[in-house]
């Protein structure tokens, strides 16, 4: 999957038809809607019309309907369908947004008020609503309230695979997917003309360390077409930002992009708010940068009992390593092997910009370092038959090597082969950090076998074992393979689904690696822990470009102190005592739970074991965070006036259950799907299949089509480029009338009329 992927380009398409078809609705006399819906400029992208911050469309498939609820403009009567619906972007009177940073991680949730503004009264029309997320974005529950004749609720819920399968007879299938790698969208089923939708929508998304920073970035930004029109609706939009980093050293503020105002501070605690009546609402995402402070690197433990209804009755820890922000400690010398895929899948642009990001990592090394390249398909081609010193000569041939053999037509596969090359290589090193990065777009079917030789070549390696870095490209390639063997090789993994991101995480993964300070991590298990468990099982090396974060579980009595040790630049051991302390302030099962369900669907992959994959459903289940094995509904609840005494939603919600035979018409639901990356396609592998390009459609379709109902205009089709004033055209005839509405629906993109006059004789 691409960021221009076909399926955000069928949604770009949607929504600029939906524009277009905006023009129908009348707003009363001295109201106008806003400039962006009467032009468009013709070397505007599609690309354009994504959302950019959480919005709600409606899904029009019959023209017909578009109009004002509240003041009806009596239009003469368009006939066709749009096959796909168009979408039509919602009028937002209220939106609001807050935001817990806790350690890496932002949790979000986003709430706003949208209004049906342009479907008539007494019509309804089903609301699609786009969520755009940060980094390793992650949906974690939505809310729905919809104010119309019969109030209706939606909550979301999380369910196994098996309960999934089971409500595909009474759910639409598609009713939940992701245009892009970071945007996710749904559907709400048949609102009423009106209407105002309330939403709410939570996730969690990846705070990216960088400089020494945390960088927050939440997407924001409201494009002016969903500014309500009228002089006097209000207009309030209010931002809540809580930071707490976990360790106990000062924060310190970098940037922030909107004017938050400080309501607290503390030691490892700030929060801030902003809120404000605005006359267009905000046109930039939040963006917020902190600094933990603290010279030298430094860590700490905290402990945290379970939740009440935690299956797992375990203690929980949390173990944390900061690298510093004056970066005096000297990294290690370093020995670098890069395996890039050359399979025909990857020719073009992705192949491109991996040579660029290979590229601009060498020239980060220094002369004392060394590196060599192998580049495979279903072969593998060395650079060298042995480790090059990184000078400038070097790095020159090497520029010219990747020149001469990424265009290759050879479609095959094979990772096995390269990754035992580079282990070879770099199995005689000595007092340096030895990196094998391996870049894929496919999947293979021997990835259970490549895991383990990688885990026997590491076992028997030097001193300073060789670290695995991953990067996956796109869909097709096995992620939980990928970072399977970062856990392994005591390495990182990272992956994007957009080609024009390449170079930028590529590089980002290679600083990671290539800054390490600490290697080779243990720590000392106390005496009196009964039972231990740690997520990663092997601590990843502490490196200048980011900290170290692990999670675990145990038995027994903690210490007041954790001593840990590692290997330094020099060779020396390094010792530090880590504080435990009791983490009050803190919700763990949010933080470290996407953690632990990645870890533990790798191993439950490898092992093919049941057992982890039912313990890594339990975990969804319990904390609402995606997996592999899990699938989010929404479940609807319609107050019924009967009712004396309406119950809570929450109270509600408790007592709902999975929807079975003779269950009342009151409660529906809509599936959303699973949500996650799955386990790579070999078939897409094997017939080279670019990422991206064979994508499904998405459940509107891929055009607007309008259904002719005659070709009395069919000189239209072939002289006419613009048509519009629809209201004009009741001066023809019926059936030229219906033909011409049609067309002006579909087209809704011309200034003037003239045209239609000269070329229709049925006046």
């Amino acid at each position: 999957m691409t960021e221009k992927s076909v399926i955000a380009d069928e949604f770009s398409s949607s929504v600029s038809c939906g524009l277009m078809l905006s023009k129908r609705i009348y707003y009363g006399k001295g109201a106008s809607p806003t400039p962006a819906l009467m032009s468009r400029s013709l070397s505007s992208t599609e690309s354009c019309y994504l959302p950019t911050a959480v919005m709600a469309y409606a899904v029009v498939s019959e023209p017909s309907v578009v109009d004002n609820p509240d003041v009806p403009s009596y239009q003469p009567y368009v006939h066709g369908r749009c096959e796909p619906p168009a979408l039509i972007p919602l009028h937002m009177h209220e939106v609001s947004m807050e935001v817990d940073c806790w350690m890496d991680t932002a949790f979000v949730t986003a709430s706003g008020a949208w209004r049906v503004h342009c479907i008539m009264a007494g019509r309804r029309c089903d609301c699609r609503v786009a969520v755009p997320m940060g980094e390793q974005g992650s949906i974690l529950g939505v809310e729905v309230d919809i104010s119309e004749t019969e109030k209706s609720s939606y909550n979301s819920k999380w369910v196994t695979l098996a309960d999934s399968k089971d409500m595909e007879k009474v759910a639409k299938s598609g009713d939940g997917f992701f245009l892009t790698p970071h945007i996710y969208t749904f559907r709400i089923p048949q609102v009423e003309g009106g209407s105002y939708v309330s939403i709410k929508v939570r996730w969690s998304q990846k705070l990216p360390y960088k400089d020494s920073q945390f960088c927050l970035t939440v997407p924001f930004s409201f494009p002016t077409y969903v500014i309500p029109v009228g002089k006097k609706i209000p207009k309030r939009e209010k931002i809540q930002l809580n930071v707490n980093s976990g360790s106990g050293t000062e924060l310190m503020i970098q940037c922030s992009s909107h004017p938050l105002k400080e309501l607290s501070r503390e030691v490892r605690k700030l929060s801030f708010v902003y809120e404000a009546e605005v006359p267009a609402w905000s046109t930039s995402d939040l963006d917020f940068a902190y600094t933990v402070t603290s010279s030298d690197l430094f860590g700490g433990v905290l402990l945290q009992s379970p939740a009440l209804r935690d299956f797992d009755e375990r203690e929980m820890f949390c173990l944390y390593l900061f690298p510093g922000n004056k970066q005096i400690r000297r990294v290690f010398r370093r020995e670098v092997v890069f395996v890039v895929d050359i399979s025909q899948s990857m020719q073009g642009l992705p192949i491109e910009n991996v040579k660029n990001a290979l590229l601009a990592s060498l020239s980060k090394l220094n002369p004392q370092d060394s590196f060599n390249i192998i580049a495979f398909n279903s072969e593998s081609h060395l650079f060298s038959p042995k480790m090059v010193l990184a000078t400038h000569g070097s790095i020159l041939k090497a520029a010219q090597w990747l020149s001469s053999n990424i265009l290759t037509t050879d479609g095959g596969t094979n990772i096995m082969q390269p990754l035992k090359q580079a282990m070879k290589l770099l199995s005689d090193t000595s007092e340096s950090i030895s990196l094998v990065f391996l870049i894929t777009d496919g999947s293979v079917e021997d990835e259970r076998e490549i895991c383990n030789v990688v885990k026997g070549c590491l076992t028997s390696g030097g001193s300073v074992s060789p670290r695995i870095f991953t990067f996956g490209i796109g869909l097709y390639c096995n992620h939980y393979l990928l970072q399977m063997l970062a856990q392994i090789g005591r390495g990182h993994y990272d992956c994007t689904y957009n080609a024009d991101n390449i170079e930028l995480r590529m590089e980002r993964l290679f600083t990671t690696a290539s800054s390490v300070v600490l290697a080779d991590i243990t720590m000392n298990i106390p005496e009196n822990l009964d039972s231990l468990e740690l997520f990663p099982s092997r601590i990843p090396d502490l490196s200048l470009g980011s900290p170290s974060i692990m999670s675990g579980r145990y038995k027994g009595d903690f210490p007041d102190t954790l001593k840990v040790k590692g290997r330094l630049a020099d060779m020396s051991t390094f010792i530090m005592d880590l504080k435990v302390q009791n983490a009050k302030d803190m919700s763990f099962d949010r933080i470290l739970t996407r953690r632990q369900i990645d870890i533990l669907t790798c191993h439950a992959w490898l092992s093919e074991s049941k057992e982890l994959e039912d313990k890594v459903a339990k975990i969804s289940l319990q904390t609402s965070f995606p997996s592999e094995y899990t699938s989010l509904i929404l479940l609807q609840t319609e107050s019924e006036k009967k009712v004396p005494e309406p119950m809570l939603l929450q109270e509600i919600f408790n007592k709902i259950s999975l929807p079975k035979k003779g269950d009342s018409k009151t409660q529906k639901l809509v599936s959303l799907g699973c949500l996650g990356v799955g386990f790579g396609n070999l078939t897409a592998t094997a017939k080279n299949i670019p990422p991206g390009a064979n994508e499904p459609k998405s459940p509107e379709g891929t055009e607007i089509l309008v259904n002719a109902a005659t070709n009395c205009c069919s000189l239209v089709l072939d002289r006419c480029c613009c048509m519009c004033c629809i209201q004009t055209l009741s001066y023809m005839n019926n059936q030229c009338y219906i033909v011409l509405s049609q067309l002006c629906t579909a087209l809704a993109c011309c200034e003037c009329i003239n045209c239609c006059y000269e070329l229709c004789e049925c006046f």
